[in-house]
């Protein structure tokens, strides 16, 4: 037995971090018997012999708390009434203990995170209100926003203040500035997972990727894609909130005593172009005192947005010049590149547009809609480009080779992608029209604002 012990005993170690201080045999007896009932999946078996090292030895082994969780957690599903409630406070203990005996490993705000959405799992049973969830979520907001990483978790600190709204318990500004707190959070979150990511999509592109890159590619392209989906989400739940009806009576009431206040202001001039209220002489006052209070790169993108309602083109472009120029951070550099390329695709400046998509690509190299917007001007220009039949339905060739590559750089966005591709390579030049023309294998030009090449596939 004590042979079997020492073997289980010495495989443990390599998967936890062990404190040797005043261990006794009897600790590592139940060690060893819980975590083979856990391996096993006997979390029932498993519960007594990991309560007794729990309690008589918390320092001995992080399986305790690594394991414990799953172990508490069968126990919550499997149990009612008073019951189900004491295991769901001993779990949030738990959490608690694995702080204090294991700082390296648990941190407080890792474990406020995780008892606010345990909390709100399980806010019937625990007999909690709204305001009692939003109040977890908003300590952890507030004292360790750097544990504030998950999705879901965030999802839920807005989504609590929208019922309270509905409810009548805060006022509708109160939801606006959440909103705005969330997604300026989402944004940190999405920055930094991208900022993970570009380099690994380069080695992928040269195949360079090395040991466990792949995995970790594939983890932070699943967190980009949680953030998008959980934005949706809370743009959805903020639904008829944030209309022109609501925000500009609020704004203009609220206008003169912050109209110095930088945050405020941004938050208002973002709000109001997102919500596409700018048709509003408010707008332009907002905007303006935005440029006043804190010129900025942000500044220069919202006054371009003006002068091109006032068909001023020329000075508006210059001002979208400004506000690449004076963007500093790679990252944000490359959105701003992104959102000047969008402004000038609607504007029907499609070779203004492709020169920011690629700027902003040369930043953020994940950043496969770029790539999908310089597609869909190729598609759509198609008809123009072309001196003949045949060149113009090759261009669908080079619409078809950008779509690609969004899909290579874009997990998230691959199925679009591929599906946008293969609906250009369905309208590209057929085989018997390559033959009739003679020309497999060779490179054609295309004119027009595209101005490229396009080898034309062998038969």
């Amino acid at each position: 037995m004590k042979t079997r012990i020492t073997l289980v005993f010495a495989a443990l170690l390599l998967g936890f971090n062990m404190s040797f201080a005043q261990q006794d045999e009897e600790c590592m007896t139940n060690l060893t018997i819980f975590t083979d009932y856990y391996k096993s999946k006997k979390y029932d078996e498993a519960y007594s012999p990991w309560m007794k090292v729990r309690n008589k030895c918390p320092k001995f082994n992080r399986a305790i708390y690594a394991y414990g969780k799953n172990i508490l957690n069968h126990k919550i599903e499997n149990s009612t009434g008073a019951e189900k409630v004491g295991y769901i406070n001993d779990l949030m203990k738990l959490w608690d203990e694995s702080v204090v005996h294991f700082p390296s490993n648990y941190t407080a705000g890792e474990v406020l995170q995780d008892k606010a959405e345990l909390m709100y799992d399980y806010k019937k049973e625990l007999g909690l209100n709204d305001k009692q969830i939003y109040d977890a979520f908003d300590k952890l907001y507030k004292t360790a926003p750097e544990a504030f990483t998950s999705p879901r978790a965030l999802y839920i600190y807005f989504s609590t203040i929208v019922d309270m709204h509905t409810a009548g318990q805060v006022p509708v500004q109160d939801v606006f500035n959440k909103y705005d707190d969330v997604s300026e959070k989402i944004e940190k979150e999405v920055e930094n997972y991208t900022e993970k990511l570009n380099p690994l999509v380069e080695k992928e592109e040269a195949g360079t990727l090395t040991g466990k890159e792949p995995q970790y590619k594939a983890q932070y392209e699943s967190y980009l894609e949680n953030y998008d989906k959980i934005s949706g989400s809370i743009d959805s739940k903020l639904g008829q909130l944030a209309n022109c009806e609501n925000l500009i009576p609020l704004y203009k009431k609220d206008f003169e005593q912050n109209k110095n206040n930088a945050v405020w202001l941004q938050r208002a001039v973002n709000r109001m172009y997102n919500k596409e209220c700018t048709d509003d002489p408010l707008y332009i006052e907002l905007v303006k005192a935005y440029d006043l209070a804190a010129p900025s790169a942000d500044t220069k993108y919202f006054v371009a947005s003006l002068l091109f309602k006032e068909g001023k083109t020329k000075e508006a472009n210059d001002y979208l010049d400004q506000a690449y120029n004076l963007e500093k951070d790679p990252l944000k550099k490359a959105k701003r590149a992104y959102d000047i390329g969008k402004s000038m695709q609607k504007k029907g400046n499609y070779s203004g547009a492709r020169s920011y998509y690629r700027k902003a690509l040369e930043l953020s190299p994940s950043m496969g809609k770029a790539y999908t917007a310089i597609a869909i001007m190729y598609g759509n220009s198609a008809n123009d480009c072309g001196k003949d039949i045949f060149h113009k339905r090759a261009v669908y060739w080079l619409a078809a080779a950008e779509a690609r590559k969004a899909a290579r750089v874009d997990a998230n966005l691959a199925s679009y992608a591929n599906g946008l591709a293969e609906s250009y390579e369905a309208k590209a030049p057929t085989k018997s029209m390559i033959f009739t023309e003679g020309n497999a294998g060779q490179t054609i030009n295309i004119g027009c604002w595209i101005n490229a090449s396009v080898t034309v596939p062998k038969l």
